[in-house]
C-alpha cells in the first residue's frame, strides 16, 4: 500500500476528455471531473481497504465506471474509487479503471486510473510429474545423459523466478552413480558404471527451490520422485557350471570328467563329476537360452549331447580302453555369445567288482510344507543338496553305469545322485529310506541308508544307538523328533534316583531274610564257613558267567558241580575248609559236596551222587539234591582254567572241566530215592 505514492510516468498520465463540439479554450471555463491520481502500484494478494483515489465531481454531474474497466476490480463510492478484489498478478498484472462523468445522459468527462500489480514470490514451483520411472541399460556409457533437462525442470508462476535443484538419494548409495549437470540444471548425469545385480532399482527425490538460500522467507519448495530401473545388458557369455570362481562377472567355468565301460553301450546319459553338463547365461537378468553341441574331441562320433539338455550319451561302444577329450560349446540362443568346456571321458575294463557305498549312513534335511520334486539337503551342508553315490573299483571315482533308486520309501526317489520328495511333506518326522545302486553293466548291487529329518533344526550329528544299518533300513517311517529340557532330564534323574533307592532297600530286606541266620556278625567266634554252590575260586574276573533257571524235577532239585579230582589250580597253596577264614570253602576234591560241612542227619543234608562219567570233552559231573533247595534255581556255568605243568591236577580233571552251581532259595520235599537222574549242563 505504501507503493500508491510512486510518482506517475510521464507517459501514463490521464488526460481530460473534451467534449464533442467543445474548444480548447472553453474547456477550461467548463467545470469538469478530476482525480488526483491516475497511476497506481499495488503489490498482489495485498487487501486494500482505503479509497485509491479521491474524485472531484462538479455539481449536477454524477461518475460511474465505464465499459472499459477491469471487471468487478473497483467500485466507487461517493467521490471515492476503491479497490473491489485482492490483486493477483498471475491473473491481471495491470488493472485499469474507467471513469465517466454524467451530466443527465451526457457524457461529460472520461478519466482513466491505471493500478500495476506488483510481483510478488507467492507461488511454490511445480514439476510436470510426480514420480518418474527411467529405464537406464546396464552398459550405459559414464557421462552420458540419463534424463534431458526439458523433463525434468520445474515451472514458477512468480515472474523472473530462478529455480535451484537438488538431487537427493532415497536408495543408500545411489548418489554415487547419477548427479546433475548444475543447480539450475537438471539434467540426470550418469557418474558410474552400473551393476544390474547390485543395483537394479535406484530411488531419487528431485527438490527444486525458487530461492539460493534455503532459509529466506518467502521460500517455496517443491519435490518429485526419480526412480531409475537398471536393464541388464548382454556383457557375459554362458557359464558352465558349477563355477569354481565367480565374482559376477567372471566364471573359471567347470571341466568334467566320467567314465565308461569298455564294450558295452551305456542306454542312459552318463554321469559326470563335478555334475552333469550345464550351462546358463551369465546374464542371469537377461537368461539367453543356452544350446549345446560337441565341436572337438568326438572320435569316430562315439558321443552326442542333447542340445537342451546337455546330456551326454553313447551312440556305439569302445571297443578298447582310452581316453576322449570332448570340446563343448555352449552358445545362446540369439547367437550373441558363447563358451566353451571340456569333457574327459575314460573308457576302462569292467570285470564285475561289487559296489561298495562310501558311508553306510547318510543324513539330509528337507524342510517342511516342501512340495513334490524338491532336493534334500545335505545335513552337512545345508545349502548344498544331498549327493549319494556309490563306487567301484574298477571306476573308483565316477561309473556312468550305475543307476539308483530307493526301495523302501514312497515319499522319496532318486534322480541320478540326487533325493528328490515324489509328495508334498508336511509334518516334521524322520525318514529311513535304503537306496539301492546296481551296476547296470556289471549287475553289481550295493545298498545304504539315508537319515531324512524334515525339520528346519539342524539334526544330531550323532546315529541312531544300538540300532545296525538294517535294522533302521527296516523302519523306513516317520519317527517323532523329541527335545527335552535340562529341567525335564533333572526331573527324569530324580525319578531314577528315588527307584534306585527303593531297589536297593528292597534288596538289604531280601538278603537279611534269607540269610540273616547265617550272619553271625554280632558274635564273638569265627563262623564255620558255609559254602555255597555258586562260591567257588574258579570264578575269577577272567572267565565269563553265564546265569540261567534250572529246570524242576518232581519235588526235589539238584545242585550240580562238575570240580576237578584235586585241588583247585587256581589256588596253589593249600586251603582246608575247615580254615578259620570266613570266605567261602575251595573245592578241595571230588568228594567233598559244597554242603559237606552240613551236619549229614538235619534237614538241609545234601546226598552225593557222583558219576565218574567223563565228557568228550573233558572233566566230570557230581549231583548232589538237598530237601532245602527252593522252586527256582540260578544255574552258574563256570570254565575251570586247565591243569598246570606242576602237576596241580591228576587225569581226571584234563583239559577245561565245566563246573555248575545250581542255587535254590526256598525248601522243596525230600527228591524221590530212585531218581537216578543225573544233570548235565
Amino acid at each position: 500500500m505504501g507503493a500508491w505514492a510512486l510518482p506517475w510516468p510521464p507517459l501514463l498520465l490521464a488526460l481530460l476528455t473534451v467534449l464533442p463540439g467543445q474548444s480548447p479554450g472553453a474547456t477550461a471555463q467548463v467545470q469538469v471531473c478530476s482525480v488526483d491520481k491516475t497511476f497506481l502500484q499495488v503489490e498482489e494478494n495485498s487487501n486494500i481497504t482505503e479509497p485509491l483515489v479521491n474524485i472531484s465531481i462538479p455539481e449536477g454531474q454524477q461518475v460511474t465506471l465505464g465499459p472499459s474497466s477491469t471487471p468487478s476490480a473497483f467500485r466507487i463510492l461517493g467521490n471515492q474509487l476503491f479497490l473491489n478484489v485482492i490483486p493477483d498478478y498471475e491473473e491481471d498484472s495491470m488493472l485499469e479503471a474507467h471513469l465517466e462523468c454524467r451530466r443527465g445522459d451526457t457524457v461529460v468527462t472520461q478519466l482513466r486510473v491505471f493500478v500495476v500489480v506488483l510481483d510478488i514470490n507467492d507461488n511454490a514451483p511445480e514439476f510436470p510429474f510426480t514420480t518418474k520411472e527411467q529405464q537406464v541399460e546396464e552398459d550405459t556409457r559414464v557421462n552420458s545423459t540419463v534424463i534431458p533437462e526439458a523433463e525434468l525442470q520445474a515451472t514458477d508462476r512468480d515472474k523472473d523466478s530462478i529455480l535451484f535443484y537438488t538431487l537427493q538419494e532415497v536408495t543408500p548409495g545411489a548418489g554415487s552413480f547419477f548427479s546433475l549437470l548444475g543447480v539450475n540444471r537438471p539434467a540426470l548425469r550418469l557418474d558410474r558404471a552400473l551393476d544390474f545385480y547390485k543395483w537394479q532399482n535406484m530411488t531419487f527425490q528431485l527438490l527444486v527451490r525458487d530461492t539460493r538460500e534455503e532459509h529466506v522467507t518467502p521460500s517455496h519448495t517443491a519435490t518429485a520422485t526419480l526412480v531409475l530401473k537398471v536393464l541388464p545388458a548382454d556383457l557375459r557369455p554362458p557359464w558352465f557350471l558349477p563355477c569354481s570362481y565367480s565374482d559376477g562377472y567372471v566364471c573359471i567355468q567347470a571341466q568334467y570328467q566320467g567314465a565308461i565301460p569298455t564294450g558295452h553301450r551305456l542306454p542312459s546319459p552318463l554321469t559326470l563329476r563335478p555334475g552333469p553338463i550345464y550351462a546358463v547365461d551369465g546374464d542371469q537378468g537377461i537368461n539367453q537360452r543356452v544350446i549345446y553341441s560337441i565341436i572337438g574331441g568326438n572320435e569316430d562320433n562315439t558321443f552326442a549331447i542333447g542340445p537342451d539338455s546337455g546330456n551326454l550319451t553313447m551312440t556305439k561302444s569302445v571297443p578298447s580302453p582310452t581316453t576322449f577329450l570332448l570340446v563343448v560349446k555352449g552358445e545362446q540362443a540369439d547367437l550373441a555369445r558363447y563358451s566353451v568346456t571340456q569333457v574327459t571321458v575314460d573308457a576302462h575294463q569292467a570285470t564285475g567288482s561289487q559296489l561298495y557305498f562310501p558311508q553306510s549312513l547318510y543324513r539330509g534335511t528337507v524342510a517342511p510344507g516342501s512340495g513334490a520334486g524338491v532336493a534334500v539337503k545335505d545335513t552337512a551342508s545345508p545349502s548344498q543338496p544331498l549327493r549319494i553315490w556309490a563306487q567301484d573299483p574298477e571306476f573308483p571315482n565316477l561309473n556312468s553305469a550305475i543307476t539308483y533308486r530307493i526301495t523302501n520309501c514312497s515319499e522319496f526317489q532318486m534322480s541320478g545322485e540326487t533325493v528328490l520328495t515324489t509328495t508334498a511333506i508336511q509334518q516334521a518326522g524322520v525318514f529311513y529310506a535304503e537306496v539301492e545302486a546296481k551296476n547296470t553293466v556289471t549287475a553289481g548291487v550295493a545298498t545304504t541308508v539315508v537319515e531324512i529329518r524334515v525339520s528346519g533344526q539342524e539334526p544330531p550329528s550323532t546315529g541312531i544307538p544300538g540300532s545296525s544299518t538294517a535294522d533302521v533300513a527296516a523302519e523306513g517311517g516317520p519317527k517323532d523328533d523329541q527335545r527335552f529340557s535340562t529341567v525335564d532330564m533333572a526331573v527324569l534323574g530324580g525319578v531314577l534316583g528315588a527307584l534306585l533307592l527303593l531297589a536297593l532297600m528292597g534288596l538289604v530286606v531280601l538278603i537279611h531274610k534269607h540269610y540273616g541266620h547265617r550272619l553271625n556278625c554280632c558274635s564273638g567266634k569265627v563262623s564255620e564257613p558255609q559254602p555255597r554252590g555258586f562260591d567257588n575260586r574258579a570264578f575269577l574276573g577272567d572267565h565269563e558267567a553265564n546265569w540261567a533257571p534250572a529246570p524242576s524235577s518232581g519235588t526235589g532239585s539238584k545242585s550240580v558241580e562238575v570240580p576237578p579230582e584235586s585241588p583247585s589250580p587256581v589256588s596253589p597253596g593249600p586251603e582246608s575248609p575247615s580254615s578259620e577264614s570266613p570266605g567261602p570253602a575251595p573245592l578241595a576234591s571230588a568228594h567233598e559236596s559244597p554242603a559237606a560241612a552240613r551236619a549229614g542227619d538235619s534237614p538241609s543234608a545234601v546226598r552225593s551222587i557222583l558219576t565218574k562219567e567223563r565228557r568228550p570233552e573233558g572233566g566230570y559231573k557230581a549231583v548232589w539234591f538237598g530237601e532245602d533247595i527252593g522252586a527256582e534255581a540260578d544255574v552258574v556255568v563256570l570254565n575251570a582254567p586247565s591243569v598246570d605243568a606242576d602237576g596241580a591236577g591228576d587225569s581226571g580233571s584234563e583239559g577245561s572241566s565245566d563246573q555248575v552251581a545250581v542255587r535254590d532259595w526256598g525248601p522243596r520235599s525230600a527228591p524221590d530215592d530212585d531218581d537216578d537222574d543225573s544233570t548235565y549242563i
